[in-house]
């Protein structure tokens, strides 16, 4: 369980860095309109590939995954906020929602094993 919780965690992770590191249009047009400069923007993707990097690291030690999957959802309830304050519905933040669901659930195994 805890493995695939981590590949699941991992990707959720790493597939928003990489269109935010690849600049794609939809994450071009996501900094706009939160009214996050890109280059910052860009940035959350570089954070959340690391996260990605930690959580795998952390099936082989699991103090960096309990890092990295805190940080991750540290960085989630950021974009909450974020979607809260540019008036966004439940439907666009819904994929927040839930990687910071899949991260507590990360931790919640990790901190218990």
């Amino acid at each position: 369980m805890f493995i695939a919780l981590s590949v699941l965690l991992a990707a959720a992770c790493f597939v928003p860095a990489i269109a935010k590191v690849g600049a794609h249009p939809k994450m071009l047009a996501s900094a706009g309109h939160f009214g996050i400069p890109w280059s910052r923007y860009r940035l959350i993707g570089v954070a959340e590939l690391l996260a990605a990097a930690g959580v795998v690291a952390g099936l082989i030690w699991a103090p960096i995954g309990v890092a990295a999957a805190s940080g991750m959802c540290a960085l989630l309830v950021g974009a909450l906020t974020t979607h809260l304050r540019s008036g966004d519905r439940l439907q666009e933040a819904t994929p927040a929602l839930i990687a910071l669901a899949v991260g507590l659930a990360y931790l919640a195994l990790a901190l218990t094993r």
